[in-house]
C-alpha cells in the first residue's frame, strides 16, 4: 500500500503538470511514431496509453507511424533485397506493394490498440481523401522508384476525424497526378501533416535520447534549442549521419508555425508525458524564441 508520501508525490505530478494541460488543451499534436517503440510491445503500449490520455485530458492528437523495420522484415520473408541510398529504401513496384500491406496491418493494429482504451481513432493511409499528394523523389538525379515527395496536403479528411472526436492515425502513402502509389519517408509525412495542420507540438520518437552538442558526450544534451542555436549546431559541424536530416525537418516544422517540435527517446516509458507536462523534460525541444510557458 502507497504512504502518503508516495501519494504526494503523484499529487505534486499533477499540479506541475496543469499549466501544460491548460495551454495545449484543444491543440493538435502531431506525434511521429517509429523505431524501436513500434517492434517491442511493452513499449508500443505505453506509447499508445500517452496519445489516449492527452486526448482524454483535451489535446488532439494525430499520429504518423512508419513500419520501416516490419517492411524489411517481410521483404526478407518473400526473398526480397533490401536497398537503401542515403538512407531511403530502394522501392520498384513489388516492394512497394510490400510496404503498402504491412503499413496498413501496422495502421489498423494501432487502430486496435486504441480503440481498447476506449478511445474513438480511425486509420487512414495518405491515400484516402487525396491525403498526400506526392512527386517521384530523385536521390542526386538518381531515381530510386517509388519512393514520394510530398507536394500538397488535404487536411479535409484530417479535419473531419478530429471535428468527430477520433484521433487520425495515418501511413506514410501517397499518390502523384498519375495515381500511382508511393512511399513517404515518415519523418517526411509528420512535419508536412504537422505544417498543414497548424500543430502545436510535432514529437519524433526516435531510438536516440535527442540531441547532443556532442554525440560520444551524455551530459551535452540539450534541453531547448531555438531555431538560431540549432541552425548554428549545424553550420559549425556538430550535427550529423542521421540526427541531420531529422534536425532539419524539425527546423522546417518550426519554421513553418509548429509552435514546438520534440525529438525524444521513444524507448523510454512514457516519454511523450514526462516532455509534455514537466518542467525539465526528457529529450530535446526546438523552438521559436517566443514558444516557451511563462514558468519556464
Amino acid at each position: 500500500m502507497e504512504n502518503m508520501d508516495q501519494i504526494f508525490i503523484k499529487a505534486q505530478t499533477l499540479i506541475e503538470a496543469l499549466p501544460y494541460i491548460q495551454k495545449f488543451n484543444n491543440k493538435k499534436v502531431v506525434v511521429k511514431y517509429g523505431g524501436s517503440a513500434m517492434v517491442d510491445g511493452e513499449l508500443q503500449h505505453n506509447v499508445i496509453k500517452d496519445v489516449a490520455l492527452l486526448k482524454l485530458i483535451g489535446m488532439q492528437p494525430i499520429i504518423v507511424h512508419g513500419g520501416g523495420k516490419e517492411i524489411s522484415s517481410w521483404l526478407s520473408k518473400v526473398g526480397k533485397d533490401t536497398k537503401f541510398i542515403e538512407g531511403l529504401r530502394v522501392t520498384d513496384q513489388d516492394t512497394m506493394e510490400i510496404a503498402e500491406m504491412v503499413l496498413n496491418k501496422v495502421n489498423k493494429g494501432l487502430v486496435q490498440m486504441v480503440q481498447q482504451l476506449g478511445v474513438k481513432a480511425v486509420g487512414i493511409s495518405g491515400k484516402d481523401g487525396a491525403t498526400l499528394k506526392v512527386e517521384k523523389k530523385l536521390v542526386n538525379g538518381r531515381d530510386i522508384g517509388y519512393v514520394g515527395d510530398i507536394t500538397s496536403v488535404n487536411t479535409e479528411l484530417i479535419d473531419t476525424l478530429i471535428a468527430n472526436d477520433f484521433i487520425p492515425i495515418i501511413a506514410p502513402i501517397g499518390l502523384d497526378e498519375n495515381y500511382d502509389t508511393y512511399n513517404i519517408n515518415a519523418d517526411d509525412a509528420a512535419c508536412a501533416v504537422a505544417t498543414a495542420i497548424g500543430a502545436e507540438k510535432l514529437a519524433f520518437l526516435t531510438d536516440i535520447e535527442g540531441v547532443y552538442k556532442d554525440p560520444e558526450d551524455k551530459s551535452t544534451l540539450i534541453s531547448v534549442l531555438t531555431l538560431d542555436e540549432a541552425d548554428d549546431l549545424i553550420g559549425d559541424g556538430f550535427i550529423g549521419g542521421g540526427m541531420l536530416p531529422k534536425l532539419k525537418n524539425c527546423i522546417d516544422a518550426v519554421k513553418n508555425g509548429v509552435t514546438r517540435v520534440h525529438i525524444l527517446d521513444g524507448r523510454k516509458e512514457h516519454c511523450l508525458l514526462l516532455e509534455f507536462f514537466t518542467n525539465r523534460g526528457i529529450g530535446t525541444a526546438i523552438i521559436n524564441k517566443g514558444g516557451l510557458l511563462d514558468n519556464e
